[in-house]
């Protein structure tokens, strides 16, 4: 190990600068708006699960346990890229004067990463519905500063 650390401490080391995370003009809200259309086809089927009786077998309790933890797995999933692509946009290809043209801008981003957090904690179909919304409301502002 100490003859690596001195290789690399004899390595010529120059600063390198990046404009952004990734190369410009990749940038697209169309992951954050299938993130956030899975997340409420989740939240359906979760609300679709319905027990054969009152008092179902446990095999079917089971089953039905499996299918609830997996759909919400992928649920919170899905919150979180939804999150995470928002955040992207939000950080690394929206500039001051794309602000200035849609001046509610940085509230819409505010509150559309607040109903990730909201969806990953909750099953509602509501509240799923809300998040495709200002997804699709960031989504449009975004195809507008690519005109």
């Amino acid at each position: 190990m100490k003859l690596i650390g001195l290789l690399i401490n004899l390595l010529p080391v120059k600063p390198v600068y990046a404009h952004c995370d990734i190369p410009c003009g990749i940038y697209d809200s169309s992951t954050a708006q299938l993130a956030a259309k899975t997340v409420l086809k989740m939240v359906k089927l979760i609300n679709e699960l319905q027990p054969s009786s009152n008092e179902p077998p446990f095999e079917e309790r089971k089953r039905i346990i499996s299918q609830v933890s997996r759909l919400t797995r992928v649920k919170e999933d899905h919150a979180e890229i939804c999150k995470r692509e928002i955040l992207i946009l939000w950080t690394d290809y929206f500039k001051p004067e794309h602000l200035e043209k849609f001046p509610d801008l940085h509230d819409a981003v505010w509150k559309t990463a607040k109903l990730c957090s909201k969806n990953k904690q909750n099953v509602d179909e509501q509240l799923a519905k809300e998040l495709i919304e200002a997804v699709d409301k960031i989504a449009d502002i975004f195809h507008e500063t690519k005109k």
